[in-house]
């Protein structure tokens, strides 16, 4: 029974990295609309929308969460909500994962759903669709979701590869190109920040060490530096948060606040800061800054990156729970 196992567990393995490999290059055919009449007279969109709404009403910091979430899943395998999958070496144990947040409300929405048409939409198109509803109730840009998506069968925190929040601008570009994004898209995607925290350790090294030289970063407006090392004291071992648009009255909008932060040197993370000040995106950076069309170009991106390697077709499935595959249940806990 062990041996059959572990054939089992083997051939699931092989399986999944065969469809990783072959969805990095896959343009998959989605669609705006894709759950029309398949769900009978239900609104599957409507029905998404309100489970996010539910949660955003108590608590506007899920938006970007759920933004987030949509990333990570989106960046490691492409939109497969591999992320959702629980296991003890899956995406979620990945350390860029660990404080990724707003699964119950994927789950929430995936319950509803499922009350609605039974095994028709997948987990994936759902984080599509509520990253998109978290932007929508952040600010005014509310896009036209592709879906068509299929889940995945494999989540290893092994594959997870995101950019880091250290990463030079040259980095990030290269990271990016790999998932088929351009320069461009990185600058916007980043923009997500407008809406999100950071803690103390992602930054801790620009107010104290900057590059192993003892001195704070010298890019970073003084007046935040001092601002940040009174949340953030040296050596504490509190891992507070603070806001990535330093803006208060924008902090919680999906606007371009954070660009005309980052121009002022008041970015948080260390790209965020560096996008600003590179040649090879401080352009972009100005254009958006100076414009009112953030929200829609957001969403373009956001659109692009949810069409990163995307599963269709038999490629994948139907999860039946967004954390646990149909195939191979338990193939994960081995």
């Amino acid at each position: 029974m062990n041996m059959r196992m572990s054939a089992v567990a083997a051939l699931a393995l092989a399986l999944g990295l065969i469809l990783v490999n072959f969805t990095g290059k896959c343009h998959a055919a989605l669609q705006v609309g894709y759950y029309k009449d398949k769900c009978m007279l239900k609104d599957v969109e409507g029905i998404v929308f309100s489970a996010v709404k539910g949660r955003f009403d108590k608590d506007p910091t899920i938006a970007a969460a759920l933004i987030r979430l949509h990333f990570h899943d989106c960046f490691v395998n492409g939109c497969d909500a591999s992320i959702l999958l629980d296991g003890k070496s899956s995406e979620k144990t990945a350390p860029p994962n660990r404080s990724v947040r707003g699964y119950d409300v994927i789950d929430e929405a995936k319950g509803e759903v499922e009350k609605a048409c039974k095994g028709v939409v997948s987990c994936a198109d759902i984080i599509a669709m509520a990253a998109r509803d978290a932007v929508a109730l952040s600010g005014e840009g509310r896009y036209s979701v592709e879906t068509g998506r299929r889940d995945g069968f494999v989540s290893l925190a092994s594959n997870v590869d995101l950019p880091s929040p250290s990463f030079s601008v040259s980095q990030s570009v290269d990271a990016f190109a790999k998932k088929g994004l351009d320069p461009t898209d990185m600058v916007l995607l980043l923009g997500g920040h407008t809406v999100g925290v950071a803690h103390c350790s992602h930054f801790q090294d620009r107010l104290y060490n900057f590059q192993n030289s003892g001195e704070p970063d010298p890019t970073m407006d003084l007046s935040l530096l001092q601002k940040l090392k009174s949340i953030c004291p040296q050596n504490s071992p509190a891992d507070r948060s603070v806001d990535l648009d330093q803006n208060p009255l924008s902090s919680l909008t999906v606007d371009n606040s954070f660009y005309k932060q980052i121009i002022l040197k008041r970015g948080i993370l260390q790209i965020d800061q560096e996008l600003a000040l590179d040649p090879l995106t401080n352009g972009t950076v100005a254009s958006i800054a100076t414009s009112n069309d953030f929200p829609a170009k957001f969403g373009q991106a956001m659109v692009k990156l949810g069409a990163v390697g995307v599963l269709t077709g038999s490629q994948g499935e139907i999860r039946k729970s967004c954390s646990v595959t149909n195939s191979f249940p338990n193939f994960l806990h081995f």
